[in-house]
């Protein structure tokens, strides 16, 4: 790719995958793949879901496949991660091996001569616009909706830091959609329980370049915010292959959220 000027412009090759359920007795599957990433990728993210059942074996074997790949790995848990309410401990065997692990916090990255900011957040359900849950009635429905903005005020606290940061490339990673675009293909009458609108309008409010998602195992890959940031649902089921390849261009970080022009790269 080049600029106008025709000189080279920089970008970040951002690999990302979910939903891969890894258990004790698939160990070594994704490895092969995963060891090609640093001839093609900056960074690998990993979008939730990494286990089937959230308990610390998967989570060991999760984390010998990613374990000195050579490039910076990302990722958020997913809901099959906490089954187990295993959680803490599933996050420091990831942390063992390197891996950054995301929730309402941001990591910044240098790449390819500039900064790339990924934001992570599990996020929850809830629905979207116009058939969502509201935070009235009993307290489990309050609870249960709370839950959902708090994350997604999680995920705009580490945007809004992501920016600050002058970070030329901005990545919202999350493993519940922000966009019901990505979930075509799923029944319509289970979207409320995988995704919330909140994360989108975080998402918009505090700038992003790319965001990317899990869970829909039935969804589509591509989807877009109402603001223009574009949205990647990158659960294997959805892609097809051990992770998906995005070229992302540097941009200025104070242009305005989904200005940059986000490209998807078969891999």
């Amino acid at each position: 790719m080049t600029s106008g000027s025709g000189q080279s412009e920089a970008v970040v090759r951002v690999a990302a995958v979910g939903d891969i359920h890894l258990s004790p007795d698939c160990r070594g599957l994704l490895r092969p793949s995963f060891e090609t990433l640093p001839l093609c990728a900056d960074l690998l993210l990993l979008a939730g879901d990494l286990t089937r059942h959230g308990t610390v074996p998967e989570a060991e074997v999760v984390a010998e496949e990613v374990r000195g790949l050579g490039i910076p790995v990302i990722a958020v848990l997913g809901n099959h991660d906490y089954h187990s309410a295993r959680e803490a401990d599933i996050t420091r065997v990831l942390s063992d091996a390197g891996v950054t692990v995301l929730e309402g916090e941001r990591v910044v990255l240098p790449v390819a001569g500039g900064k790339v900011g990924v934001a992570g957040v599990k996020g929850f359900c809830g629905g979207f616009a116009g058939r969502s849950a509201g935070e009235f009635g009993e307290r489990e429905m309050k609870d249960f909706v709370r839950s959902a903005r708090r994350a997604a005020e999680g995920l705009h606290r580490a945007l809004a830091e992501v920016s600050a940061d002058g970070c030329g490339a901005r990545i919202a990673l999350t493993h519940f959609a922000p966009v019901p675009d990505t979930l075509a293909g799923e029944p319509v009458e289970i979207y409320p329980f995988l995704g919330s609108y909140l994360l989108a309008e975080a998402i918009d409010e505090a700038g992003a370049d790319l965001a990317v998602h899990g869970h829909a195992h039935l969804g589509t890959e591509h989807g877009m915010t109402a603001g223009g940031v574009r949205v990647r649902n990158v659960a294997q089921p959805v892609i097809g292959r051990a992770f998906a390849l995005y070229h992302l261009p540097f941009a200025n970080p104070a242009s305005s959220p989904g200005s940059t022009d986000v490209r998807g790269v078969e891999t």
